[in-house]
């Protein structure tokens, strides 16, 4: 079982940045699906973005373009840099690891069995 932490949430005013990070233990996560997801207040859970064993990446529309799945493998750390956050993407983010396969991932919460506890974002106006 990976286990996984979030940090890096934190409230920012729209048009700011923030940089969430997972760190991942037992298990070499890299070798695996890693996805961030999102959950707001009355809504179901979101995929955001997620990335292969080999770094290729997939974005939810909603976050193309202004946000940026990544990972070290050396610090076994998962990382979603976010630009131009909108008062939209308020949110509980959490990380997530599908530990069946290495490639295709996919962003629908459904296929990851692995998750951290969530890190609150909050965008202001």
């Amino acid at each position: 079982q990976v286990q996984l932490v979030e940090s890096g949430g934190g409230s920012v005013q729209a048009g700011g940045s923030l940089r969430l990070s997972c760190a991942a233990s037992r298990y070499t996560y890299y070798s695996y699906c890693m996805g961030w997801f999102r959950q707001a207040p009355g809504k179901e859970r979101e995929g955001v973005a997620a990335i292969e064993n080999y770094g290729s990446t997939r974005y939810a529309d909603s976050v193309k373009g202004r946000f940026t799945i990544s990972k070290d493998n050396a610090k076994n750390t998962l990382y979603l840099q976010m630009s131009s956050l909108e008062v939209e993407d308020t949110a509980m983010y959490y990380c997530a690891a599908d530990t069946k396969r290495t490639w295709p991932c996919f962003l629908e919460s459904d296929e990851y069995n692995s998750w951290g506890q969530g890190t609150q974002v909050t965008v202001s106006s």
